[in-house]
C-alpha cells in the first residue's frame, strides 16, 4: 500500500480561517441556488427520517449538515440528488433545476471499481456520457493533479492508501465540472492527519473552482473548520435544530 504522505507535498494551512479568506466575505450576499421548504420524508418501512425540515443553500457556499446518527443528514442529500423524493414539502431550484452533471456526489465509501486503474475509475462519468478517451484526457489529467494523484494514474485502488481511494473519488467527481458538490461523511473512516490534510485539499479545490459545496458530517471540529454556514439537525425524526453563520 502507498503511503498517503507521498502524495500529499502541500503544507497544512494554519487554520479554517486563513484557507478560507478572501472567500466568506461576499458569500452571504449571493444568491440563493435551492432552498428546502417544509420537507417531510417518510420510506416504505415507515422510518420518518426528516420532519418538517427547511433551509435555504446560497450559490458558493460551504453548507455542512451536522448531527448524530438518524437525523437524516444522508435523506437530505439524496432529496438534493434526487437520488429520492420527498413524501411532503418542496425543493425550489432558484433559476431552474440543475442540469445533469450539475451535482457530483461523493459517498463515504470510495466506491471505486476495483479492477479499474486509478485513471479509468476517474474516466468512468465521462464514459458513461459517451466522451471519448481522448477527449477526456485532459480533463482527467487535470483532476488527478488537483487530488495528487497523477503518478498514481496506472495503480489499481488495492494498491492505493484510504486517502488515496477518496482523492480518486474526489477527482471523479471533479472531471464533470460540477456546480455542485455533495459529501456524505467522505473522510469519517480516515485516521485524523490524513482526514485534515483532506479537509485542507478540500478547501483548497472550493476555492479553485467556486463550487457549492453540502457536507454531511457528525465532527463539530470538521465543520467549523470547512463551513461558512452549518445546520446542526435533530434526530428522530430529523429536524432542523439550529443554523449557524461561521465567521
Amino acid at each position: 500500500m502507498t503511503s498517503e504522505a507521498a502524495v500529499s507535498p502541500k503544507p497544512m494551512a494554519a487554520s479554517a480561517n486563513h484557507m478560507k479568506s478572501g472567500t466568506k466575505a461576499d458569500l452571504a450576499a449571493r444568491a440563493p441556488l435551492v432552498t428546502l421548504r417544509n420537507i417531510d420524508k417518510t420510506f416504505a418501512n415507515g422510518t420518518h427520517a426528516l420532519d418538517n425540515v427547511s433551509f435555504e443553500v446560497r450559490q458558493g457556499d460551504f453548507l455542512s449538515l451536522v448531527g448524530p446518527s438518524g437525523c437524516g443528514k444522508s435523506t437530505a442529500l439524496r432529496l438534493i440528488s434526487k437520488l429520492t423524493a420527498p413524501t411532503s414539502g418542496r425543493i425550489d431550484w432558484h433559476g431552474g433545476a440543475p442540469a445533469a452533471g450539475d451535482i457530483a456526489f461523493v459517498f463515504q465509501e470510495a466506491t471505486l471499481m476495483p479492477w479499474a486503474t486509478v485513471w479509468d475509475n476517474a474516466y468512468l462519468p465521462l464514459k458513461l456520457k459517451g466522451v471519448s478517451k481522448g477527449e477526456a484526457a485532459p480533463l482527467i489529467e487535470e483532476a488527478l493533479t488537483r487530488v495528487n494523484l497523477l503518478k498514481f494514474a496506472n495503480s489499481y485502488p488495492r494498491e492505493l492508501s484510504g486517502g488515496m481511494k477518496m482523492r480518486c473519488s474526489i477527482a471523479r467527481a471533479l472531471v464533470m465540472r460540477p456546480k455542485i458538490l455533495l459529501m456524505d461523511e467522505p473522510f469519517a473512516a480516515l485516521d485524523e492527519i490524513t482526514r485534515f490534510r483532506l479537509n485542507n485539499d478540500l478547501l483548497e479545490l472550493w476555492q479553485t473552482y467556486d463550487w457549492t459545496v453540502i457536507f454531511v458530517t457528525h465532527s463539530v471540529f470538521e465543520s467549523v473548520f470547512l463551513s461558512n454556514r452549518i445546520v446542526v439537525m435533530s434526530p428522530n425524526p430529523g429536524r432542523v435544530f439550529k443554523e449557524i453563520d461561521v465567521s
